[in-house]
């Protein structure tokens, strides 16, 4: 009989030890404080401030605008959020990163749900129904401001060119991008063409002739056999 309850005790002991280690390392783990994910809400801070201020108290368009602000700040940590997620999530199963980062961006985007609801509610007291549309403006808002930072950087980026292929670059009208103006290739000026005098020959007699000398006209081609028919004629008689 001793002999089986030795085993017991000990399986008991050994179990009942590990649930005890287990219970108090989570909730060791749940009372420490996890390192925020994202840096301090300055926006949501702006707009509760404005808020509060009771001499004077703000305006509409001036709280409607810092609430605008913090829906963009919020959409920007949305996009973040999907694009860190899927990367964390096959770097911990790799074991790459700890437990302790893993949290943190589950409590940031449990926090950003309960932001999110904040905002479409606060936009609701404003107009009725401004919840509903007030994140899609801040999305366009905010790819609004990329075009523009981009359209104000095209004259460093056409001076960055100049700088670094020595050409110039002109900005047409319309676009921001710089456009580059090659020419063409100048063309050397055609020398004047001198005249060549006239080749000299010389005949039998060695006397020069011209070329206009040397070659028999029709005339006197035609004269020719005159003489020689007439000087035949005399002969015979």
């Amino acid at each position: 009989m001793a002999s089986v309850l030795v085993p017991v005790l000990y399986i008991i002991i050994v179990f009942g030890g590990l649930g005890v280690f287990s219970f108090i390392y989570r909730r060791k783990a749940a009372s420490k404080s996890l390192p925020p994910y994202f840096p301090p809400h300055a926006e949501r801070n702006a707009y509760v401030t404005l808020l509060q201020k009771s001499d004077p108290p703000a305006s509409d368009p001036l709280l409607k605008s810092a609430l605008v602000r913090r829906a963009m700040a919020d959409v920007q940590r949305v996009l973040r959020l999907r694009e860190d997620k899927p990367a964390l999530q096959a770097l911990l199963q790799k074991g790459s990163i700890g437990d302790d980062l893993w949290n943190s961006l589950l409590a940031a985007e449990k926090e950003l749900e309960a932001e999110i609801v904040e905002v479409v509610s606060e936009a609701n007291t404003f107009v009725e129904g401004w919840g509903q549309v007030i994140f899609p403006t801040a999305n366009e808002m905010i790819a609004n401001e990329k075009m523009r930072s981009l359209f104000e950087s095209s004259e460093e980026t056409k001076q960055a060119l100049e700088l670094k292929y020595g050409i110039k670059t002109s900005t047409s009208a319309g676009s921001a991008l710089p456009v580059l103006t090659v020419g063409p290739p100048p063309i050397a000026p055609a020398a004047p063409s001198t005249p060549q005098a006239p080749a000299k020959s010389s005949n039998g007699n060695g006397n020069a002739s011209s070329d206009g000398e040397s070659v028999a006209s029709p005339a006197s081609a035609s004269r020719t056999p005159n003489k020689s028919s007439a000087k035949k004629g005399k002969k015979r008689k």
